[in-house]
């Protein structure tokens, strides 16, 4: 069974500073046809002007993957790192016990794209912790990457859930199968170009959730509203 999740259908909020799309509720937008999908909680698409961010705020006993698509997103928190996100890098941040951070746009110019992910952990008040990691474009180029997963395989980051976090970027020749044991479910994000799964054409910014399917097919497609785009990029999620 596939769910499509239309990009025009999201919540949506612009406060100047910060242009948000919302997959599922989050803050002022509620919706209770679409609140979480398994543990997958939040799915967040952000654009934060230049010289601007979020100001120091709390989490807690949630799993938090950051990934930048364009620009740069600084980082601060109560575990005392302090980085810099640029394009292709992950961050993970178990808030378990509770942490406070904030994430800042240090271009006086440039604009910060990216996609912050929340997932509920398997375990409440964890120890926090933080991880950083970018992975190789060509490990991702026509083939599935684990980024995120239980026990950090493959050099992937460490998350707190029965859950596993894949990235792959299309070309046009590019056709790709995910497969699904048994009882699990995925979740597919397109974040950049355009892709046909299972019959439905999805562009960047819709999502799709797959339940009792045991093979997905992926392959890139065209969109005329992005013409340029000369790649697709995809996560997907598999999850209990």
């Amino acid at each position: 069974m596939f769910q499509v999740r239309k990009r025009d259908e999201r919540g949506f909020a612009d406060h100047g500073w910060l242009r948000t799309f919302h997959t599922f509720s989050f803050s002022d937008y509620q919706d209770p046809r679409h609140v979480q999908f398994r543990s997958l909680r939040v799915m967040n698409e952000d654009w934060i002007a230049p010289g601007q961010g979020f100001g120091t705020h709390p989490h807690r006993n949630m799993e938090i993957v950051t990934y930048v698509l364009e620009g740069a997103l600084e980082h601060r928190d109560s575990m005392g790192n302090g980085e810099v996100l640029t394009p292709g890098e992950f961050q993970r941040m178990t808030a378990g016990s509770g942490i406070t951070h904030s994430e800042f746009n240090p271009s006086a110019t440039e604009p910060v794209h990216l996609y912050q992910i929340w997932l509920y952990p398997k375990e409440r008040e964890l120890e926090p912790s933080y991880e950083q990691k970018r992975f190789a474009p060509e490990e991702q180029f026509n083939r599935w990457r684990l980024v995120a997963s239980p026990n950090g395989d493959e050099g992937s980051l460490l998350i707190h859930q029965d859950a596993r976090i894949y990235l792959a970027t299309l070309d046009s020749v590019a056709s790709l199968e995910r497969e699904f044991a048994p009882s699990r479910h995925g979740w597919l994000q397109v974040l950049r170009g355009a892709v046909d799964v299972e019959g439905h054409h999805l562009v960047a910014g819709d999502g799709m959730a797959v339940s009792d399917e045991s093979i997905v097919r992926v392959k890139k497609a065209s969109d005329p509203s992005q013409a340029s785009e000369a790649i697709a990029e995809i996560m997907v999620f598999d999850l209990a």
